[in-house]
């Protein structure tokens, strides 16, 4: 088969519509990569892929249904059509039903433009800093482990009620890891980035080097409160979880831990003792998203029917106050509350602090300061207590000093009862989650000072 563009699959495909309704998208994606052990690069690659997805809503009578087909490659689209439009038949009425979202949102991007694209020359100054890093780590008889990726996708999203829709979504990520030669040591430093312009491998490295002598003593600590400071690394994995839980049914419907005791919702009540901001923007500088809902399944969280449907700035908690929860426009119209849609980014701000992680820890008398989390678990959802386990570094403070590396533990800890717990945050900084970035990246953060963190147990792991 001749090779057709995104934009022509979405017009064959809306154009063998038979049903009532019909939204298509195609997502075309390029992706780089670089990987290393021991101080050395061990692979390189770059690959290129292509998802269509075809929603169709048929009313046979009873109400609105939806059904699903994606596929990879260029499949045959007629086929490919007949296939959505039979699972949305075979399909019962859409609890999530509405109009298909008709008026185009700001940013619709250049529809008739190819597909952006990238490259292993992403990396042409990246690669040789990092060789530097790796003559660096050898003359201090370090290894530097860790991958570099960068994925441009571009989306392409078109409707039967008249949408066409483009977004390119360029998304990098680098996780630098340091071992001791007898791999009894180990620490990590990430950042997340646009186009590798804006990475210094030179500060990575600088990062695990500082860490590295930190670990070279060793305290033995038993499991307890601390008072800890979280790293915007750590503190953006608390915080995602967080904003996964955000929905506005569960909580409607005393599932979550945004439930009101007695019914109802918890938005208007005081969630952070601190001034804190947690919102999402999809023009963020640095962590730009998509303006626009692309969702290819139902949830909670996101309605196919609301595809294309505008993601302007949120704030999900403003000054510490909750004030608003992840509502589809179904849900919206039953509770008579505002649509509101997630974007794929998460910023949590004090904006009264100017204080610096490194002046946080110059200013703790004694506490733990943490690397990264990882394995993180839900426990409970009524109180969204989480469990997991800290990684690549755990250290002692001091008098204002890191005296040395810690034993792991294992955590219990809700995120939202952390917000009021906590006593002090950092200026805001982009960061790279450690336990999430898989899925997401785009996140900025500040420190997080715990009085009384819980660390429920001593862990083996490194």
């Amino acid at each position: 088969m001749t090779q057709l563009s995104a934009q022509e699959i979405v017009e064959r495909a809306l154009a063998a519509s038979t049903v009532d309704g019909q939204v298509t998208f195609v997502v075309e994606s390029s992706e780089a990569n670089l990987r290393w052990a021991s101080n050395s690069l061990t692979t390189n690659g770059a690959m290129r892929s292509r998802q269509i997805v075809v929603i169709s809503f048929a009313d046979g009578g009873a109400g609105m249904a939806a059904g699903t087909v994606s596929r990879t490659g260029t499949p045959e689209i007629a086929e490919l059509v007949a296939a959505s439009e039979q699972a949305a038949r075979d399909a019962g009425p859409a609890e999530d039903a509405m109009p298909l979202i008709g008026d185009k949102p700001v940013g619709g991007g250049d529809w008739d433009a190819d597909p952006a694209e990238t490259s292993i020359e992403v990396f042409a100054e990246f690669a040789p800093a990092l060789g530097h890093a790796f003559g660096e780590a050898r003359d201090r008889g370090d290894l530097l482990f860790g991958f570099a990726e960068h994925q441009m996708t571009t989306t392409y999203l078109g409707s039967s009620t008249g949408l066409r829709l483009r977004h390119d979504q360029p998304t990098g990520r680098v996780e630098l890891n340091g071992k001791s030669a007898d791999f009894g040591r180990s620490v990590w430093a990430g950042t997340g980035t646009r186009d590798f312009r804006d990475v210094s491998v030179a500060a990575l490295a600088a990062d695990v080097a500082r860490k590295m002598g930190w670990s070279q003593r060793r305290i033995d600590l038993p499991a307890g409160r601390y008072e800890t400071l979280l790293p915007p690394s750590a503190a953006s994995d608390l915080m995602i979880y967080l904003y996964w839980t955000m929905q506005a049914r569960d909580a409607d419907e005393g599932r979550s831990v945004f439930a009101k005791r007695g019914g109802g919702n918890r938005i208007g009540e005081r969630l952070a003792a601190l001034p804190l901001t947690l919102r999402s923007d999809p023009n963020a500088a640095g962590l730009e998203a998509a303006p626009f809902q692309i969702v290819q399944a139902s949830s909670e969280a996101g309605s196919v029917f609301d595809n294309g449907m505008a993601t302007p700035a949120v704030s999900w908690i403003e000054n510490g106050v909750l004030t608003n929860l992840i509502r589809p426009r179904a849900w919206a119209l039953k509770t008579t509350a505002p649509a509101t849609a997630p974007v794929d980014n998460l910023l949590l701000e004090d904006a009264t602090s100017s204080v610096t992680p490194d002046e946080m820890i110059a200013s703790t008398e004694r506490g733990l300061l943490l690397t990264t989390l990882w394995y993180i678990r839900e426990v409970d959802p009524q109180t969204l207590l989480l469990t997991g386990l800290t990684r690549d570094g755990v250290f002692l403070v001091e008098n204002g000093e890191v005296t040395g590396a810690v034993n792991n533990f294992r955590f219990n800890e809700s995120p939202v009862d952390l917000l009021a717990r906590t006593v002090q945050a950092s200026r805001t900084e982009r960061t790279l989650p450690r336990e999430w970035n898989d899925w997401f990246t785009r996140a900025a953060m500040p420190m997080l000072r715990v009085p009384d963190f819980n660390m429920s147990s001593v862990s083996p792991a490194s």
